[in-house]
């Protein structure tokens, strides 16, 4: 992500985080073991470790910017999130625990519920539902945090391909639905864009990531001038 969007453009410090279990956050056993996780409770051993783990981080994230200097008390956060990571900042928005004043959504999961559905349609396999993980997707769910979401009317940009095969776009679609009537008048602090040909990977083409690139800064810099 550092390398695909440095965010040149836009006048704040960026900090990459890395995602639970992932990169250098790697379990012991590296990939082989997430996905023995995978295969074992795709929901409950990787997606809440990876996105309610990430989103849980945020506070402490803050406070170690502000303790060293990177970040003065009521600073603007902004958030941008691909994928998975972008479930973790609709996570983050939705618990409210970190006062966030615009996020970029990158073909972005919209919760457990739409992970489950991209896990399904990759492997051919039909997820296990259990007490737990119909709790966690009420929890993770964006669609069911929507006044959460949209409490202090954060910028809100969804980018999600029109090729992307890996997320399902009907989930943003029915998530901006459910959000517009929080923004009334303030409608421009909420957009879907759909740019054409996008697949899941964007960085990938030359193309999409030009065209995410100015968009996500655009948006950024223009909320935080």
């Amino acid at each position: 992500m550092m390398d695909a969007l440095p965010l040149d453009d836009v006048d704040a410090v960026k900090v990459y985080l890395g995602l639970p279990l992932f990169g250098a956050r790697a379990p012991d056993g590296g990939m082989k073991e997430v996905g023995r996780r995978q295969a074992e409770d795709v929901g409950l051993l990787v997606f809440k470790p990876v996105v309610v783990g990430a989103a849980e981080e945020l506070p402490r994230v803050v406070a170690a910017l502000q303790k060293n200097g990177c970040m003065k008390r009521g600073s603007s956060v902004a958030l941008v999130g691909f994928s998975a990571g972008g479930a973790a900042a609709l996570d983050a928005l939705s618990q409210s625990k970190v006062a966030i004043d615009a996020a970029v959504f990158i073909n972005a999961s919209t919760g457990l519920s739409a992970s489950i559905q991209a896990y399904e349609k990759a492997t051919g396999k039909t997820y296990a539902w259990s007490p737990a993980t119909r709790e966690l997707a009420h929890e993770t769910d964006a669609v069911d945090h929507v006044a959460e979401i949209a409490a202090h009317r954060p910028a809100l940009l969804f980018l999600q391909g029109t090729d992307d095969s890996v997320i399902d776009s009907s989930a943003a679609n029915q998530l901006v639905d459910r959000l517009k009537p929080f923004y009334g008048e303030h409608s421009q602090q909420l957009q879907l864009v759909r740019p054409a040909g996008m697949t899941h990977q964007w960085a990938a083409d030359p193309a999409a990531l030009a065209e995410v690139r100015k968009t996500a800064s655009d948006w950024l810099a223009g909320q935080h001038p």
